[in-house]
Parts: C-alpha cells; sequence; structure tokens
C-alpha cells in the first residue's frame, strides 16, 4: 500500500465530504468528489469559498483550491485513480456494505479506504467482503468540521493490516490533523461516546429545570471548556490533586464523585419533555440564523487554536533555552 497521497477521492458531499475537500485540495491534493445531491457544484463551490479563508488563517496556502477539485459523476468516476478515499454517507450498515463493495471493486487496489463513521464500527460493514479486501479499510472519524478541528478517530476493524492503520495516521498526521488509534471497536468510538455522555446530563439539568440550555453552555465555555481544551480531563484531575497528582485526588475526593456518579440523571425525552427542551434551546438561539452561529463558533475555535500554537510554540521555546 502506497504512502505517497496525491489524489483523494471523496464520497458524500454533506458538511463532513465539503470541509474534507477543502482540506485535501488545501494541502495540494488532486480531488474528486461525487454525491448524488443535484447542486453538487453549487455545494462545493460555496464550500471552497467558505472554509477557504479558515484555512489561511491556519497558514494554508489556499490560491487554486479550485483547480484541484473535480467533480465525479458517481462513484466509480470518483475512486479511479485514487491512493485515498473518504467516505461520507448515511450511518446505515446497509448502504456502507453496498458502498464498500463497489469500492474495493472499483478503487485502485492500493487506495486506503477510510469512513468518517459517527458510530458504526467498520467490521460492521465489512464482513461480507474478502480479508484482503477489508484490510485496507478502517473509519477516519473526523469531528465537525474536520477543516478546523484536529482530531481524527482512527478505528480498525477485526481485518484492518497494520500497515493501512499506519498509513491513515501518516496520511491524517499530513493534513495538519491529530490521529489517535483506537484499539477496541466500540459503538460511537471515544469522541462521541463522551460527547453523549455529557450531554445526556445537560439535558437531564434542563429537564429539571436546575439551568436554562443557555447558562448550561455559560458554565460549559466559561470552566470545563477551557480546562479540557488545553489538558483534557484525566491530565486535569491529576493537576486538580496538586502535588500529590491522580493518586490524591483519587484517594481523597473519589468516593464522593463516585457517589455523585450513582446519581447522574437519566432524561426522559418523552414527546413532551423534547418539545420542551426543543422550544428552550430555540428560544436562546432562534433569533441567529444557523449561518450567523456558525461563524461564530469557527472564529472562536480559530482563536483556541491559534491561542495552542501560541502556547505550544513558547513551551518549545522555553525548554530549548533551558
Amino acid at each position: 500500500m502506497t504512502h505517497d497521497f496525491r489524489t483523494a477521492a471523496v464520497i458524500g458531499a454533506g458538511t463532513i465530504g465539503l470541509s474534507w475537500t477543502t482540506l485535501f485540495a488545501a494541502h495540494g491534493l488532486t480531488v474528486h468528489v461525487t454525491d448524488p445531491r443535484p447542486d453538487l457544484a453549487e455545494a462545493v463551490d460555496a464550500a471552497l469559498a467558505d472554509f477557504a479563508p479558515h484555512l489561511a488563517a491556519r497558514g494554508l496556502d489556499v490560491g487554486g483550491l479550485a483547480d484541484r477539485v473535480h467533480l465525479a459523476a458517481d462513484v466509480t468516476e470518483a475512486v479511479r485513480g485514487a491512493d485515498v478515499v473518504q467516505e461520507n454517507g448515511p450511518e446505515r450498515v446497509e448502504f456502507k456494505k453496498d458502498l464498500f463493495a463497489t469500492l474495493v471493486r472499483e478503487a485502485p487496489a492500493h487506495a486506503l479506504l477510510l469512513s468518517s463513521s459517527s458510530a458504526i464500527p467498520s467490521t460492521d460493514f465489512t464482513t461480507d467482503l474478502a480479508r484482503e479486501d477489508a484490510g485496507r479499510i478502517l473509519i477516519g472519524h473526523p469531528f465537525n468540521p474536520p477543516h478546523l478541528i484536529p482530531l481524527v478517530e482512527v478505528v480498525p476493524g477485526e481485518h484492518t493490516t497494520e500497515e493501512a492503520v499506519q498509513a491513515a495516521v501518516d496520511f491524517y498526521t499530513l493534513l495538519g490533523r491529530t490521529p489517535v488509534v483506537e484499539r477496541k471497536e466500540i459503538p460511537g468510538f471515544v469522541g462521541n461516546r463522551l460527547q453523549n455522555a455529557l450531554s445526556r446530563e445537560a439535558v437531564y439539568l434542563v429537564e429539571q429545570g436546575v439551568v436554562t440550555p443557555e447558562d448550561l453552555d455559560k458554565v460549559m465555555t466559561n470552566s470545563l471548556g477551557i480546562r479540557w481544551s488545553t489538558v483534557g480531563p484525566f491530565l486535569g484531575s491529576h493537576l486538580g490533586g496538586g502535588p500529590g497528582g491522580y493518586r490524591h485526588m483519587a484517594e481523597h475526593i473519589g468516593a464522593s464523585m463516585k457517589r455523585m456518579w450513582a446519581g447522574l440523571g437519566t432524561p426522559s425525552q418523552t414527546a413532551e419533555e423534547q418539545e420542551r427542551l426543543i422550544e428552550a434551546v430555540e428560544k436562546a438561539y432562534g433569533s441567529s440564523t444557523y449561518s450567523e452561529l456558525a461563524e461564530t463558533r469557527d472564529r472562536r475555535q480559530l482563536a483556541v487554536l491559534a491561542a495552542l500554537d501560541s502556547a505550544d510554540t513558547s513551551d518549545t521555546s522555553h525548554k530549548e533555552e533551558n
């Protein structure tokens, strides 16, 4: 399997696929994108125009992006000559089974086959494939939008080869992403399971009238969001234990934390409760359009990434001086 990535195929041009398309092109790849949507050309043009400034802010040369992106009439045309394929189709096992059967038949034998699946492990949709074909298929799950958020969860299936895993890590590293290899398949992988666990308690707290959706977001963005974006939960807890570290934290307040685990809530989410929650969120944020909210989100995320880059550079310089 070659590690020389020159040509990429993007299957599915929704939000994720369009973001991948722009990122791939910004890193010099020739990109062939396909989707049955009738407005594919307009969607690609709009994405390149909207996302290019984000990538320019991250120091990438976005000149000539459109020249590197080509529309393909179907999957067969898109994957012809591809070194890597990024699938972004619906979260349905049967759909992915049919699609990957086509991909292993039509893509070059050296092509790495990746799925942006958010929750379905690749073993679930490669069971009918020959072992050697399943060997080059694995999950490359991004967080939205992938041209901005660095994480890519690299999740091999039961028959994925180590060569394919390393090729995926190399590919996403080439794109400036942060690939994390997860060695055990589990529905939802790691990022979405963590997100869903927090979201579940957030819904419960709003249902119980403890806090409004808007104020809960303030709690996150003014506390845990800041902390976790810099150190993550485990290092945060290790630091929270003071000089004694995580051991001190576990031995001294671990029991009270475990009692809190037992008291975490389960949202009822009846039809009435769900409607009440939807209306509360709409009340908090409905006065702004999706485009306005997304622009604010992306601008703030870029600021966080720039700040982290600056801090990392400062840390490196300080270590070198010492």
